[in-house]
């Protein structure tokens, strides 16, 4: 009895696979030994294979996202009219037999003529250019760590132990301290002098920190990483005047946006390493549309910018529901079944730098009182630890975030959250009731019209 076939459905008739790599191209149209061509990587050549493509009237094509070599060719590809699909290669890997670069656009071509390839999310244009700025601040942010780390260890080698009488050594009485000892002042009373009013030591302990042994080759090494974190600070800065402008640029093309108006909102601190951007408060509220993302308690601005450009406003409508959205974030539990039984229902491994934002924001939520996220915070960790809580209020921030963004719900938590400055303005009034009532004080006598006060 001879084999049987099994027949599969065709849903795209007219597909390529092309296995991208960094030297060439392997482009497949069909099965056949002369369904396959090998392209070059030279911007004459990518143009070639879509007119290639296009000459054998193929209109879609697959390719895995292997590194930096796909974004060229998928330009150009996107340019040509042709629909591409940028799949993750872990969904291309189960091809049988010897693995060549020919055996892999064909398997590629097949699984997407049979429809089952499904495409990785992509920003748009307009948010893939704000993302290069932010992840460019990024990088130097990382760098300017390392190079604090340094200098701190330059620091315990001198024996200067700036770390034990300041919280950070890169604040403004470490910064001060550090860039005198590197201009050659080694007197400890002098270098305390540049205390700042809202440090805890007093000027005598930091002088008696900073008693060293003064070697020349230690001094020698603190002094360039000084002026690295400086040079890093500055390209920083660069960064945010950027983003800053590349930002309002997009506003001015869109008058609606620029009329929004929301509310000013001075309690929501801003970090050191934070992106300064002007009135960040009101840009946001007008590049999302209306949608206030500073409502929520634990959301920072450094959070804000990396929705902004790692999704952007347009990036959230690509997902059906936010469970779609939570799970590309890998923030859902990939709940393993057989038997009827759950095997397993841990949240995937791997990250992207907007799961880091959501998950940096849910543990800042986990240090906050009597809000409602950090009573739900503080309720998971009681049951499955903090590990667990941070990952499950990252997953909940996303699904409100979701539906802020696609849905126009606002953010209205059922138990209202006083900020540190409200908070101080409402005993502040209470203690100002108490006193008035105290000395049994009448409108009148505080210079208040009686007529005034009633009709208030």
């Amino acid at each position: 009895m001879g084999r049987k076939k099994l027949s599969m459905e065709i849903i795209n008739p007219n597909a390529a696979g092309i296995d991208v790599g960094s030297r060439s191209h392997y482009v497949a149209v069909g099965q056949l030994p002369g369904d396959v061509k090998e392209f070059g990587v030279y911007a004459e050549e990518l143009s070639a294979l879509g007119v290639w493509l296009k000459s054998k009237e193929v209109t879609t094509v697959a390719m895995e996202s292997t590194g930096d070599y796909w974004q060229n060719l998928f330009s150009e590809l996107v340019k040509q009219g042709l629909e591409v699909v940028l799949v993750n290669g872990k969904f291309t890997k189960n091809a049988k037999g010897k693995k060549t670069d020919v055996k892999d656009c064909r398997w590629i071509q097949q699984l997407h003529t049979l429809g089952l390839l499904s495409g990785s999310f992509l920003p748009d244009e307009t948010t893939e250019k704000l993302r290069t700025y932010c992840r460019q601040r990024g990088n130097w942010v990382d760098q300017a760590a390392s190079t604090t780390h340094k200098m701190q260890k330059f620091l315990k080698f001198l024996n200067f132990r700036l770390d034990v009488v300041v919280k950070d050594v890169c604040g403004l009485t470490g910064l001060a301290i550090i860039g005198d000892i590197c201009k050659g002042n080694l007197d400890p009373e002098k270098l305390a002098k540049h205390r700042h009013y809202n440090c805890r030591k007093s000027e005598e302990e930091i002088a008696k920190a900073l008693h060293g042994n003064n070697r020349e080759d230690f001094l020698f090494g603190l002094k360039q990483e000084y002026e690295t974190y400086l040079f890093l600070q500055k390209k920083i800065e660069e960064c945010d005047k950027q983003m800053e402008k590349f930002i309002n640029a997009e506003l001015k093309k869109y008058p609606g946006k620029r009329a929004l108006k929301t509310t000013e909102k001075p309690y929501k601190r801003i970090n050191k390493n934070a992106p300064k951007i002007k009135n960040l408060n009101q840009i946001a509220y007008q590049y999302f549309e209306g949608v206030d993302l500073f409502t929520i308690e634990g959301l920072s601005h450094a959070t804000v910018v990396s929705i902004m450009s790692e999704i952007g406003p347009e990036g959230f409508k690509k997902f059906e529901s936010a469970k779609h959205f939570t799970s590309w974030l890998r923030l859902a539990p990939n709940n393993k079944i057989s038997g009827g039984k759950i095997l397993s229902h841990r949240i995937p491994k791997g990250s992207n730098r907007l799961k880091i934002a959501f998950r940096q924001a849910a543990n800042s939520i986990g240090n906050l009182k009597d809000t409602h996220l950090s009573n739900f915070f503080k309720r998971v960790a009681y049951r499955k630890g903090r590990t667990a809580a941070v990952s499950a209020t990252a997953r909940k921030l996303a699904v409100i975030v979701w539906n802020m963004m696609v849905k126009k719900v606002p953010y209205l938590p059922p138990t209202e959250y006083l900020f540190l400055d409200q908070k101080r303005k409402l005993k502040m009034v209470a203690r100002l009731r108490k006193n008035i009532a105290k000395l049994e004080l009448k409108p009148e006598d505080l210079g208040f019209s009686p007529t005034l006060v009633s009709t208030n």
